[in-house]
């Protein structure tokens, strides 16, 4: 089973189930109260950020008054969102609230990305990578800083994936995230050359937006990734914006919210350098960096 195929079914079951409760006119407070869980519980169901058991699924339909014939595709929704992905086998390495994310980047036809910060980690070379963790994770040890850096490179095989078809990726980066050094200058050359060689790919476009060109639409959002998904199928997923922080994420996939972050995705395109200037910015940074080493 290819990598997205406990996902999607799980966030599709998730969604469904909120539209049953909601259309039943049941709080999550309610429907917490009458199944004896905790709301938090309800809200990590409906959210997809873990797998459910068929019976629990059974449970909660039945509470929302459900037809016989829904709770039976929901519970053989169910049992596919039990299919585990390569990134279960990284245990520790990959916090609970990212593997949703892992899961539904390796589902997606299409990946956008404003970085505001840092080069993307489906970019990032070893070094950039190690030291990045290194900062973010001081009092980690070796093996576990070892651990992360292996996903982050697991992640980086879905650019090069033949089957599926590998996604196609768009990156927009702020040019202080190629400005930002890492401790061995010469390094972070390295990861220039490496974002140049990879905007060359078929299936990559990246962007640089200047520091000159001033402010865009929903500059205060700061870094942001938008997923698009296949949409020749019956049930397509919808495109889910992604955010995260040191203590957690947030994903947004309500028609407002998407088109709150189009505009902020158009707002970017207009101001973005094209591809071929881009590259021409990032080797020049690069040279400049190599002369002050």
């Amino acid at each position: 089973m290819d990598d997205s195929g406990s996902t999607v079914p799980r966030r599709q079951l998730g969604r469904y189930l909120r539209e049953i409760r909601e259309n039943a006119h049941v709080t999550v407070t309610a429907a917490a109260k009458e199944l004896e869980w905790s709301a938090p519980r309800i809200w990590r169901y409906e959210t997809g950020q873990v797998s459910m058991h068929p019976n629990d699924v059974e449970a909660m339909c039945r509470v929302y008054g459900a037809s016989r014939e829904t709770i039976e595709t929901m519970r053989a929704l169910a049992r596919e969102t039990k299919a585990h992905g390569w990134w279960h086998s990284y245990g520790e390495a990959i916090k609970d609230w990212f593997k949703l994310y892992v899961g539904l980047e390796a589902a997606a036809t299409k990946i956008r990305k404003y970085e505001a910060n840092l080069v993307p980690g489906l970019l990032q070379t070893v070094e950039y990578m190690t030291e990045v963790i290194a900062t973010d994770n001081p009092h980690m040890s070796e093996a576990e800083r070892q651990a992360k850096a292996d996903v982050r490179l697991r992640r980086q095989r879905l650019l090069a994936r033949a089957v599926p078809r590998a996604p196609y990726f768009d990156v927009i980066l702020n040019e202080a995230v190629l400005r930002r050094p890492l401790r061995d200058r010469l390094a972070m050359v390295r990861q220039l050359d490496a974002l140049v060689a990879a905007s060359q790919r078929h299936n990559i476009t990246l962007r640089v937006l200047p520091l000159h060109v001033g402010l865009f639409r929903c500059a205060s959002a700061g870094t942001f990734t938008m997923l698009d998904f296949p949409t020749d199928v019956r049930e397509p997923e919808p495109t889910t914006i992604y955010m995260d922080g040191p203590c957690g994420a947030a994903y947004l996939d309500k028609a407002h919210e998407i088109q709150t972050y189009e505009d902020a995705w158009a707002s970017l395109t207009e101001r973005a350098l094209g591809a071929g200037e881009s590259r021409e910015l990032i080797t020049a940074i690069a040279k400049e960096m190599t002369d002050e080493a």
